[in-house]
């Protein structure tokens, strides 16, 4: 008598497409315990392992490149589905093309896409990015039905000069570009007013919302990543866009006083583990 297939789908589940470190909080390794917090099945597939992250002045890394088209494999043949895919950053055009690949066979109706452009800051590019890798994460956004871009990624996606200071206006111009290329909703996080941080939110149908949170000195690895699953996980979730954006900025900040009380260094990142608890939509 055969035996009926395992079904692998019965909880909600995210594949998170990002590098792990071991030490330093950031990537993977924030992504796997707060997506796991909030109720969804975290799924890493990793691009590459590092001993601790690149802002430490040594580290070892293994490419995992090579790797991740069996992985893909594998899950494929298991018949996973995926109620969310979160990209973040990736160190070669092969492994933007794999994720390319990735979005075109695990996208269903019922998956929804949040693409990280991880690409640059304060106007600059990362050391390891080339214009060739932009014009390549530029790709994935039309996959996207949520963009999660700083300032600086913004403006590489669309094109714009890079000024420190954009008026409500701009930056509606900027999200409506950016949701132009496939997104139905943009969050264009850390925009400075002042001792003021600003998300500029912008959805299709509902128009933008603004959120400020006061700025906690300094700045540390890995809220980007805190950030994305955090909205990640409220998409899956269905929670309203504004409501997982103001979570994951309430929680940034609380991490982040956190760790100063702490005296944590600013390289391991923010200590989210001591304020978990009050993680939740």
């Amino acid at each position: 008598m055969w035996e009926l297939p395992f079904d692998h789908n019965h909880h909600k589940k995210i594949a998170v497409i990002n590098d792990l470190s071991g030490f330093g909080r950031c990537s993977i390794a924030v992504a796997l315990p707060l997506i796991s917090h909030l109720g969804v099945q975290c799924c890493p597939l990793p691009t590459a392992v590092f001993s601790d992250h690149t802002g430490f002045e040594s580290f070892y890394v293994r490419d995992f490149t090579d790797s991740m088209e069996p992985y893909m494999a594998e899950w494929k043949k298991l018949d996973l589905e995926f109620e969310g895919i979160l990209t973040g950053f990736l160190g070669s055009v092969r492994q933007i093309d794999l994720v390319e690949k990735f979005l075109k066979e695990f996208t269903t109706d019922r998956t929804t896409v949040i693409v990280d452009p991880v690409m640059g800051d304060y106007g600059k590019l990362y050391a390891t990015y080339t214009d060739e890798l932009c014009r390549g994460i530029g790709r994935l956004v039309q996959y996207a039905d949520i963009l999660t871009p700083n300032v600086t990624e913004a403006c590489i996606l669309t094109g714009t000069p890079y000024q420190e200071h954009f008026t409500e206006a701009e930056l509606l111009a900027l999200a409506q570009r950016l949701c132009d290329q496939g997104p139905e909703r943009v969050v264009i996080t850390g925009v400075s007013r002042g001792s003021y941080l600003e998300n500029y939110c912008y959805e299709r149908e509902a128009g933008p919302a603004v959120q400020r949170t006061l700025r906690i000195a300094p700045q540390r690895s890995g809220t980007g990543d805190v950030f994305s699953s955090i909205v990640a996980a409220g998409a899956v979730h269905g929670v309203p866009f504004a409501k997982s954006v103001r979570t994951a900025a309430e929680f940034i900040r609380a991490c982040l006083k956190r760790s100063s009380q702490l005296d944590i260094p600013v390289t391991d990142g923010v200590c989210f583990e001591e304020v978990i608890h009050q993680l939740h939509f």
